[in-house]
């Protein structure tokens, strides 16, 4: 599925950085899934280096905690938490 088909699919409120994470999620290539996901990191943090309000920053947690689990269960990254 293309970014601009995610748009259509679902109200994109946090376009910065939104359409970059939605796209990751859907993604199954695994090749360009970790493309997808590192797109999305960039733009996540691009906007929060900008003013941001409590909500879209509360947003922004929600979908970094998401990416990192598609890093792990996806992509294979290890998962740092463990001991």
């Amino acid at each position: 599925m293309r970014k601009d088909d995610i748009s259509r699919v679902r109200n994109i409120k946090y376009p910065d950085w939104q359409r970059e994470f939605e796209a990751a999620l859907v993604d199954g290539d695994a090749e360009t899934l970790r493309q997808r996901v590192d797109a999305a990191e960039a733009a996540i943090f691009l906007r929060s280096q900008a003013s941001a309000g409590p909500t879209e920053k509360e947003a922004m947690a929600e979908a970094i905690r998401r990416l990192r689990a598609v890093q792990r269960k996806k992509l294979g990254y290890p998962d740092w938490k463990k001991s």
